[in-house]
């Protein structure tokens, strides 16, 4: 079997950091795969690394019709079995095309949970043999939409459960990020963009640090609103108990020593972040959106609050500042959850599954 994959993110975290677990696990299991992405992404560098066969193809976006072409061109002349596409960012339709015109079967695997056009979103899958969903809730929501449901399969994201577990000292982790010996260190992970809800984060953070006067809130991630959170912070005088750490690859040889993690995003797929913070073991507070109540369990492995709400933020999080024994029950509880639904060895057994059904449904076709 020979599976070509097309990823077009730039940066190894979120759906590309999935895509190279996948990747990783179909070799295993004798799977010949193929990545085409943009020559200079992460992942180009991380797969090639990896012993991934890459073909390497720029790509400039959602308009970007010669890429359309070019990845049309040389599907047709490749001849894999089967493409499964993986991102956004024009991937998703110009994959979809590209499939059709070298008369492939296609796969789709939707992260998001935001809807598209209706009618960009029903020609879009229309492309697509099966489309794959992170979650129950991805699922719902596009079957809403009218997508067929036998076109719909639900494999869950996973996250690397030996590698969560820190590498550093508790010592290491509060030197490198200046913390002093007592401090509560809450962690936040996503990029810097609205939808991660950092503003009402920081909005809720001058309470949480009057109540927990030992809180320090540390901010993973990069993205365009960095310079808008900073001001804000600065507004609000809280900037000496906050620290903006950017985007760290090494974040898993230290993420298990914070105390907590917050995820206050407005939408999201899953939340990778809430597994691997779970996996590391980390109680956890975020908001009941999208795919994040299969994530994390309310009450069980953290606490769900509604998004953009303050008080609920505040309230939750200075509950579990407090509490250290419901902290460590409720990281125990985690840990357990992700390690039982949300494996590595699950989810790429679970794409293959996707791929053998789909080409013998083909075979039997015909």
């Amino acid at each position: 079997m020979h599976i070509v994959h097309l990823e077009t993110g730039r940066h190894l975290y979120g759906g590309a950091q999935q895509v190279l677990y996948l990747l990783e696990g179909l070799a295993h299991e004798g799977v010949r795969c193929t990545l085409v992405c943009p020559p200079d992404s992460a992942i180009c560098t991380a797969a090639g690394a990896a012993g991934v066969q890459v073909q390497p193809m720029p790509m400039a976006g959602d308009l970007d019709a010669l890429f359309g072409r070019r990845f049309a061109r040389w599907l047709a002349a490749t001849r894999p079995q089967l493409l499964h596409v993986h991102s956004r960012r024009g991937a998703d339709t110009w994959g979809g095309f590209a499939a059709r015109y070298a008369q492939l079967p296609a796969v789709l695997s939707r992260r998001v949970d935001s809807a598209d056009p209706p009618v960009i979103g029903k020609l879009k899958y229309r492309l697509y043999d099966r489309i794959i969903c992170i979650s129950a809730e991805i699922h719902r929501q596009l079957q809403a939409a009218g997508v067929p449901p036998d076109k719909l399969r639900l494999v869950r994201s996973a996250v690397d459960a030996q590698a969560c577990q820190p590498r550093w000292s508790r010592a290491d982790f509060l030197g490198a990020f200046a913390l002093p010996d007592d401090a509560l260190a809450v962690a936040a992970v996503a990029q810097l963009i609205p939808r991660k809800g950092h503003v009402h984060l920081l909005a809720a953070w001058p309470s949480i640090v009057a109540a927990c006067p030992q809180a320090r809130l540390i901010l993973f991630g990069q993205g365009p609103e960095e310079a808008r959170l900073r001001q804000q912070a600065a507004r609000l005088g809280i900037d000496t108990s906050v620290a903006f750490a950017g985007f760290r690859e090494d974040l898993l040889h230290f993420l298990g020593h914070a105390d907590l993690l917050v995820h206050p995003a407005l939408r999201e797929g899953l939340g990778v972040c809430l597994l691997e913070g779970q996996a590391a073991g980390l109680a956890v507070v975020a908001t009941n959106v999208g795919g994040i109540p299969e994530a994390v369990h309310d009450k069980v492995s953290g606490l769900l609050v509604p998004p953009a709400n303050t008080a609920a933020l505040v309230d939750a999080v200075i509950a579990l500042l407090r509490d250290a024994d419901k902290r460590d029950a409720m990281a125990a509880a985690g840990r357990a959850h992700v390690a039982k639904e949300y494996s590595l060895a699950g989810m790429v057994s679970g794409n293959l599954d996707v791929y053998r059904e789909l080409l013998s449904t083909i075979a039997d076709d015909r």
